[in-house]
């Protein structure tokens, strides 16, 4: 299988492109502010070809590059209904304090064709099964995506915002809930296996085993602790 991760645009936020194989057709993973060069980059490096985009959440720095990049290969994206109207409407989902000043000039709108994703759904995209979790808390069409162990591969998880390398998304803005970013973990995260890879929407690569063992946000899901037993509130990436 292929990888293809660079960090975008003023947030540093995680695009990845996946395949079976270099040569092959690919799924694009949350092509956010000034992802496209990028894109277009990996697509000519690895010889790929896009069949689908799919997004972790309608934050802008996760879908700013939606409708130039679906419209240069004519192929839908794939989001939550919760999370559709930051698309046309980015400002709503952080709130008017933030702004748009950093981001540079925005194509905000839907591309041509959009797809809505559910709770527990199986994407077969490019020879690939993608499975969906809603996980609301950092918003609330927040969802991961997971491909299966195969062969002496282990599973991957794309995490978005709701899981970082020694951290969590931030629940401070328009739809966000540190309840229920935790039950999200508890839900989602703590069944997983110890050997699965972990590629989150903001910093490095990390796994489950070392999330459990490390992330204070995960142990504290792992003892069963609510809101009163929760640690310092989570370092801010992203949006």
């Amino acid at each position: 299988m292929l990888i293809a991760g660079f960090p975008a645009g003023a947030w540093g936020t995680n695009c990845y492109l996946v395949a079976p194989a270099a040569g092959e057709e690919c799924v694009i993973i949350d092509p956010g502010h000034l992802a496209a060069q990028g894109v277009e980059e990996a697509l000519a490096k690895h010889r790929l070809k896009p069949v689908a985009v799919v997004l972790t959440h309608g934050h802008i720095d996760h879908v700013a590059s939606v409708v130039p990049v679906c419209g240069a290969h004519d192929v839908p994206a794939w989001i939550h209904p919760a999370d559709r109207y930051m698309m046309s409407d980015p400002e709503r989902a952080f709130g008017r304090s933030i702004g748009l000043r950093l981001m540079g000039e925005l194509t905000v709108g839907e591309p041509d064709d959009v797809k809505e994703l559910t709770d527990g759904a199986r994407l077969d995209l490019a020879g690939l099964e993608f499975s969906v979790a809603h996980a609301p808390g950092h918003t609330k069409g927040s969802v991961t995506f997971r491909l299966p162990e195969r062969a002496d591969i282990p599973s991957v998880f794309f995490a978005g915002d709701l899981l970082f390398a020694g951290s969590i998304g931030r629940t401070d803005l328009p739809g966000g809930d540190h309840a229920e970013i935790l039950e999200s973990l508890a839900r989602v995260v703590l069944p997983l296996d110890d050997s699965t890879v972990v590629l989150s929407g903001h910093g490095p690569q990390t796994s489950i085993g070392r999330e459990r063992a490390t992330n204070p946000f995960l142990r504290q899901v792992a003892a069963g602790l609510g809101d009163d037993g929760a640690p310092a509130p989570a370092p801010r990436r992203g949006m």
